[in-house]
């Protein structure tokens, strides 16, 4: 095949070696020629997969995998089937899966079961699924795909390239920028969780009058919700990955390409900076900040503010160098318990002893 020919062998993708290798921008060493038709891992691939090497440690699953190319970093001498050369195989392997998986979406147009109100505006090529409900006055992008049963209230402005997965609810007034990614079951601006506690010890709901910001490249995932804010913005800035059951209440605000793994919660108002990572079922007191670039360990309860670039762990936290000499404690606590005790008999025997001799 000639220099960018592709060849679709029924409904899959073939290239060569040359050729992927040319898309990547990647040297290659060997056969040029040999058929690539999919991605996989080293243990499952067979023949017509390309796999990567991303640690050293795992080179002996490279030497024994099925693949027929591999994607590994300079230096690396493994050459018994063609390689690609990368600096960072991972992200090369990342742009491989790009170019052989396409995920399913939906063809532009509107299923004759949804209901899109009269002054609704959709941009080209939108694409609503069947039953889905886009409110009076909501904006939709250019591009962007609803699935199947989602509803979007009145007046909320979807970007473009965006992707609303089925069962999500996007609720009034709220704003997603361009090519954010929704999953299933996800709730935005849901109504913040305030009340005032009255005189007769019932409790009286405050008006949530604000709503949900969502700028551009934002990924939230499955059964997760996003509280609007009681007045203001709740605010999901540029490059987030939010996982699936994760809490985000009103008025919080979570940085730039922060990431918040699965089950985090964070509590009204608090601000998480730009580049935190925040590690599975980690939650953060109301009105708290965490710094940029900091770490939190999964677990983790963040009771107070956080400096930049700080790594802690624990509940209360601590930092991670802290929490560690405890961890190392705590598996001799029994045992010293067990002394103590011993310690306390014995010095009660010496006192006595003391006492009678007196």
């Amino acid at each position: 095949m000639g220099k960018g020919e592709r060849k679709q062998e029924g409904e899959r993708l073939t290239l060569t070696v040359r050729q992927l290798a040319e898309m990547l921008g990647c040297p290659f060493e060997g056969d040029g020629e040999v058929r690539i038709r999919d991605v996989s891992s080293l243990e499952m691939a067979g023949e017509g997969d390309i796999v990567f090497l991303g640690q050293a440690k795992l080179r002996k699953k490279l030497e024994e995998t099925r693949a027929s190319a591999a994607i590994i970093p300079p230096g690396e001498s493994f050459r018994r089937i063609p390689v690609l050369i990368a600096e960072n195989p991972q992200l090369a392997f990342v742009r491989a899966v790009e170019i052989f998986f396409k995920p399913y979406r939906l063809e532009p147009g509107v299923h004759p079961s949804a209901q899109v109100a009269p002054t609704a505006k959709l941009g080209k090529d939108v694409a609503v699924g069947a039953l889905s409900v886009v409110g009076d006055d909501a904006e939709i992008g250019e591009g962007t795909i609803i699935f199947p049963l989602v509803i979007i209230y009145p007046r909320v402005k979807i970007g473009e390239g965006a992707v609303i997965h089925s069962h999500v609810s996007i609720r009034e007034g709220v704003r997603v920028g361009n090519r954010v990614i929704i999953h299933n079951g996800a709730v935005i601006g849901s109504d913040g969780f305030g009340y005032i506690k009255m005189e007769n010890g019932s409790y009286r709901k405050i008006p949530q009058k604000g709503t949900v910001v969502i700028e551009d490249d934002v990924e939230i995932g499955a059964n997760t919700a996003v509280d609007r804010a009681a007045l203001g913005e709740t605010l999901i800035r540029r490059g987030v990955k939010i996982d699936n059951l994760v809490q985000v209440a009103h008025n919080v605000e979570i940085g730039e390409n922060a990431i918040l793994t699965g089950q985090v919660g964070i509590a009204g108002s608090s601000r998480v900076g730009k580049n935190v990572v925040m590690g599975g079922q980690a939650g953060v007191a109301d009105h708290v900040n965490v710094g940029d670039n900091a770490t939190i360990a999964a677990q983790s309860g963040i009771h107070k503010d956080i400096p930049a670039g700080a790594i802690v762990a624990g509940t209360p936290h601590l930092d991670i160098r802290e929490a560690a000499k405890i961890w190392a404690l705590m598996p001799q606590l029994h045992d010293f318990v067990k002394d103590m005790k011993r310690l306390k008999a014995r010095v009660e025997e010496l006192e006595k002893l003391i006492k009678n001799k007196s």
